[in-house]
């Protein structure tokens, strides 16, 4: 009895069932059902967990029905409080349509139709004051017009997403009387006249003879591009981009090949960076750093603007510019097609790219490829377009499905046509 009494008593379990021997029938009926409700839950975890796959994939930029890897340049990137959707810029380019210093209204097509959500642009070259402008029909932002004209411009682009830059600059010497008040000499760090240049439609332009700037001019002139990032914030700006590349009067004074002065703004690499990082630090205290960034071309000779040491100048205004604490630094590398073909240009700006701790933009005749290789092996954060972004309005998107690409037209570039050579370049669809 005391053998039978344990038997009777004793339970066997499968999972969390449990079920005495004396009541088979009720045991296996409860066995079928739980087996039936563990197949269901285990079909709904498996659909929950492809749910989720799939949600993930579509976070991490997959496509299921596309196998093709997302490319570096379509990658996202967070610049500062700036999320941006992929790594291609669209750099400032000047386009002689804006009448009388005063940006127009087919500016908001054009700037709209080169946006998409989360790109970065980067507004064509704006002068800080009426002395700065050196070339017919390109904006300004020192008046109160100007401001209020860049107004529907800028909301354009953010409507569609996009993060948009002002770039501020100075001509300097690049300049004739003619378009400067009262007919007054253009200004420089120096007396030396500039050459005729010519320019990309052939014609050749001509410059006045520069009058050297007194020392106690240069805090006035550097007011000015604090006054123009003001402005820029004041117009729906996200930021500024301070122009201190190609040959204008930033370079005039970082470039020892124009600057002969023997002040404290002249001579020694520090002395000759000196106005530049007084603009850097005007505008960073006017804005704050999160919203500033600079545009360089240490290795350029253009407006006869060279230097004995690029690299030197380069590394001494990276660094010099990490204590400000800007977003970004936007170099500009030698063109592909000038240097030599053993020459690894994409790397010219390592040591640059390696001693700046902001965001690091180059640009220098990137084509897909190239930009790719630059992002993949880290050399850059973003690379700005210029000519191909001009010619491609929808840039990214091509990038993305390799299409073939618009051939941009140099004889239209600078043309004073609202919409020729500006807004008529076809989409993909078109």
């Amino acid at each position: 009895m005391e053998t039978l009494q344990t038997h009777q008593t004793q339970k066997l379990r499968f999972g969390d069932i449990f079920c005495p021997f004396g009541n088979l029938t009720s045991f296996i009926k409860t066995l079928i059902l739980a087996s039936h409700q563990n197949f269901v839950q285990r079909k709904r975890n498996t659909s929950t967990h492809q749910e989720n796959s799939k949600v993930e994939a579509i976070e991490m930029g997959e496509n299921n029905n596309d196998q093709t890897p997302t490319i570096p340049l379509l990658t996202p990137y967070k610049m500062g409080k700036f999320n941006l959707s992929h790594r291609i810029v669209l750099a400032p380019l000047t386009r002689h349509r804006s009448y009388n210093n005063v940006p127009q209204k087919h500016a908001i097509l054009y700037y709209s139709q080169r946006t998409s959500k989360g790109g970065f642009l980067i507004a064509e070259a704006t002068g800080v004051s009426e002395s700065a402008q050196g070339y017919p029909n390109t904006p300004g932002i020192w008046t109160k017009e100007q401001v209020e004209a860049w107004k529907p411009i800028v909301d354009a682009v953010h409507s569609k997403g996009g993060v948009f830059f002002c770039q501020i600059w100075h001509v300097g010497r690049v300049s004739d009387s003619g378009s400067k008040p009262n007919g007054q000499a253009p200004v420089s760090s120096t007396d030396k006249p500039l050459s005729p240049q010519v320019e990309a439609n052939g014609d050749v332009e001509y410059f006045s003879p520069p009058r050297r700037l007194r020392t106690d001019e240069i805090p006035e002139i550097v007011n000015d591009f604090r006054l123009a990032a003001r402005n820029a914030i004041e117009a729906g700006f996200d930021g500024v981009e301070i122009h201190g590349a190609h040959g204008y009067l930033i370079e005039q004074f970082m470039k020892d090949h124009v600057n002969d002065r023997t002040d404290q703004y002249g001579g020694s690499l520090e002395n000759r960076c000196r106005f530049a990082l007084e603009v850097v630090e005007a505008v960073v205290n006017e804005i704050g750093g999160d919203r500033v960034g600079i545009r360089l071309s240490p290795f350029a000779d253009l407006m006869e603007a060279g230097d004995s040491n690029p690299n030197a100048l380069g590394l001494y205004m990276v660094e010099s510019l990490n204590k400000y604490g800007i977003l970004y630094c936007h170099i500009v590398e030698p063109r592909m097609e000038s240097v030599p073909e053993d020459s690894e240009c994409p790397r010219s700006l390592l040591p640059m790219r390696k001693v700046f701790k902001g965001t690091f933009i180059a640009a220098g005749g990137y084509d897909r490829e190239d930009g790719n290789r630059a992002i993949a092996e880290n050399h850059a954060d973003l690379i700005a377009y210029g000519r191909w972004f001009l010619a491609n309005p929808d840039l990214p998107k091509r990038f993305e499905m390799d299409a073939p690409l618009n051939k941009y037209n140099r004889k239209t570039f600078y043309l004073s046509d609202p919409v020729v050579g500006y807004t008529d370049y076809p989409f993909l669809e078109e």
